[in-house]
Parts: C-alpha cells; structure tokens; sequence
C-alpha cells in the first residue's frame, strides 16, 4: 500500500492561494494554475516508484513460550527490505486483546535493509496470544509517500496464572507462618492430635500439664500435641462478570488466582489436601483433592483453565453444588465480589448453609475506587453526587461483610497488592487455632 504524507497533504495545500490567484489574474490562461499540483502529484509518482517495493518487506518475530499474566516481556522483530531500503522504517503489531503493546509504533534503524527491533509487551490477560499480523512502513526517499506492508504472521504465546509470588515470596512466608520444621518447640500445642506424654519441664505450658498422669507417677507430665494435618481446603474461585472487572491494571480474577496459588502452595507444603472449585451461572471446574508439593503443577493447570465470564454468579447453585461433592468438614476459601444487594442476598443465604458444616473464610479485594471517590475533595455539586452514591454502596458493602461474620464465616478485605500475604496469614491463623 502506498499513500501521501503529511508532508506531501501540506504541500499540495501551500500552492492553493497561489494557483488560485493565478486563475482569477491571467483568466485566459487558467491551465497554468495547474503547474502547482500537477508538480507535486509528479513528484510524489516519483517518490512512489523509487525506493524498495512495499511487497518485498520480510518479518519474523519471537516471543517467548510462557509468560506469567501481568508481567512485561520483550519480542524481538526481525526485518528485511531488499533493494534500495530506507534508513528506517516503522512497526506495528497486532497484539489482540491478550496483550499489550507498552510503547507506540517503534522506529526501527536499519543497516543495509536489515534491522532488530524489541517489541515490550505486557501480558494483560490470561490465554494464548496469537500474532496474527504486523505492518511496516517507511517513507519514501522526498518524504512525500508512506509505503505500508501487512505481514500475515503465525505466533503464539501462552499467559499462564502469575506464579512469581510462589517463586519469590514463597519460601520467605513459609517460613514466616510454617507449623514445624526450623524449631521443636513452633510444634507444639499446634493442634488437636496427642502425640506423647513427657515429663514436665521449666518453659513449658502450664496449660498441657495432665493432672490425673502427674498424680500417678507423683511427678508433673503434660501432653505433646502434634500439628493437625492433612485437612481439606477448597478454593472456590467466583469466576462471574464482576471478577472479570480490572483492579490496578489486572483483572479480580487474575489477581485471586495468584493468591490462591501461593495459598495453595503454602498448604500443600503444610500437608493439607487441596482441591479447585471455579464457577460462574453454574460450576466450570469441580477438581479432587491433591497432595505433596508434587501436585501443585496440577493445580497450576487448573488454574490455567479457569476463563473470563460475562455471566452472573449463580452462589446458590455453585455452593449447594460445592457442598454436596464435600463428604468431610473443610475449610472453603470463596474468592468473590458483589456490588448489589440481591446478589449480595444470595451469596449470605449460600454462606449460611455451608457455615453449618465447614469452615468458610471469604476473601473480596477492597473497592479502592470507591474508596478514591469518597477521600477526593469535591469541586463541583457532581462530584458531591459521586461521593454520596460511592459512600452508600460502600455502606451496603460493609453491612454484608458484617452479616457475613455473623454467620460465623471469616472475612479478608485486602488491597489488590496484598491479598495474597493476607490470605497466607488468615489461612496459617485458622490452622493454628484448630478451627478446623
């Protein structure tokens, strides 16, 4: 494809006055006003034919196999123009709606029709990114045409669930929060399973002495507790059109599943048994329990299946569903969001049922938009409009929660940026206390 510049528009415009007062001076000789624009139509036919072919244009571009979602990762776009090429020419890629091209159009130096360009992107959703096409033009020698080539390509990407916080804070709250391991003494009174009976020394827990034992054999023994293990936790992933709402530049969704991977991580290292609940209108992914460290490439598999919804969430359905599958007291983990009250009704009435029989911790990200609209000063009467509705879905946002901790279900309302910390803390918290 070839097409003027700005430059050649501006030019053809600048000569306008002047033909035209040729025109309007010498009447008899009107042609002679079109010297100007035959001029430079000329000269933008040369500017075309000169030059390397728009046709003759190569490209191939790299990307990498796997990148976590949110991150930013490099391609790298190789070009050639054969024949008389330019000093530079420019590149566009069709990234689709997986990713993100950070910067615009970079201009590609080129070195005897060759140049290496790097294209940043950023992973803005999960799936596999197709590069189906890229473009490339330049100008021409008199700067006074674009010459535009398409490029079918055939690249793909797979955006995999975020897993850099297991990688580089995994270890550090695993041994911030771990039941056993670096010391004894963490170990103990833990949780509910008797383990040995021992004799009573100077820095123990009053609390374990056994009087009834320490009367027999006339000397104080208290009891050893061991660390409960391999309890049930279920995540169960709200996958409805709210969580697919963007939150500091990721998705709800994508922003629980990083969390619930480091949980999952955590708990599988602790010896509990994991399994994966996602759902919407109705339930998408129903896995079984997993454990060992082993397992959790599985569950990072499961994760990676969990799609974008523009459905409403059916909380009746998909708990009543969840609860049925559970033939033993678990502790549930529900990543959620709701914004209205009927909803909210639903989600209260499903809490209700399952806090009868396991132990549910709800975790939702805080409404930092809201938030920002209330803490903004006004400066005019719709800002004050903004801020009154703001407060009240804030108001009703908080009255569920508290209804919710009624119920006896614990609440985690984190920043985006700290959920996953959060949710290690409250998980490691429960297990401590035995609530389980």
């Amino acid at each position: 494809m070839i097409y003027p510049t700005r430059t050649a528009i501006w030019t053809a415009a600048a000569g306008a006055p002047v033909t035209l007062l040729v025109a309007l001076m010498v009447p008899g000789r009107w042609y002679a006003a079109l010297a100007w624009p035959i001029a430079v139509l000329l000269a933008t036919l040369a500017d075309a034919l000169q030059g390397a072919r728009p046709s003759q244009a190569q490209l191939t571009l790299d990307l990498p196999r796997t990148a976590s979602v949110g991150a930013s990762v490099d391609g790298r776009a190789s070009m050639t123009i054969p024949g008389a090429a330019p000093a530079r020419a420019q590149l566009l890629v069709g990234s689709g709606p997986l990713l993100e091209q950070e910067e615009d159009s970079p201009w590609v130096e080129l070195i005897d029709g060759r140049g290496v360009a790097a294209i940043p992107l950023r992973a803005a959703r999960r799936g596999t990114a197709r590069i189906t096409r890229a473009w490339l033009r330049w100008r021409g020698p008199l700067g006074l045409v674009w010459k535009q080539h398409s490029l079918p390509l055939d690249v793909t990407m797979a955006i995999l669930p975020d897993i850099r916080p297991v990688h580089e804070r995994g270890a550090q709250i695993f041994q911030r929060h771990a039941l056993q391991g670096l010391m004894a003494q963490i170990d103990r009174g833990d949780g509910a399973d008797f383990d040995v009976l021992v004799e009573f020394h100077a820095g123990m827990d009053r609390r374990a002495i056994d009087w009834k034992q320490s009367a027999r054999h006339s000397k104080l023994h208290a009891k050893e507790f061991r660390s409960e293990r391999n309890n049930q936790i279920v995540f169960a992933i709200d996958a409805g059109r709210q969580m697919s709402e963007p939150v500091g530049g990721l998705s709800r969704l994508d922003r629980v599943v990083s969390a619930m991977l480091l949980t999952g991580w955590v708990a599988l290292k602790l010896g509990d048994r994991v399994a994966l609940h996602a759902f919407d209108s109705r339930p998408r992914i129903a896995s079984g329990m997993v454990s060992g460290a082993a397992a959790f490439s599985e569950l990072q598999r499961l994760a990676a299946q969990i799609d974008y919804s523009g459905e409403e969430t059916n909380y009746t359905h998909a708990l009543t569903n969840l609860a049925a599958r559970l033939t033993r007291r678990s502790m549930i983990i529900l990543f959620t969001e709701f914004t209205d009250l009927t909803s909210a009704e639903f989600l209260v009435r499903a809490a209700g049922r399952l806090v009868e029989r396991h132990l549910l911790l709800v975790v939702v990200l805080r409404d930092e938009e809201l938030e920002s609209i209330l803490d903004r000063r006004p400066q005019s009467a719709d800002d004050v409009t903004r801020a009154v509705t703001a407060a009240a879905l804030l108001k009703d946002r908080l009255i569920v929660l508290t209804r919710l901790r009624h119920l006896g279900a614990h609440v985690i309302e984190a920043e985006h940026d700290r959920v996953a910390d959060r949710l290690v803390q409250g998980y490691v918290d429960l297990k401590r206390r035995n609530l389980l």
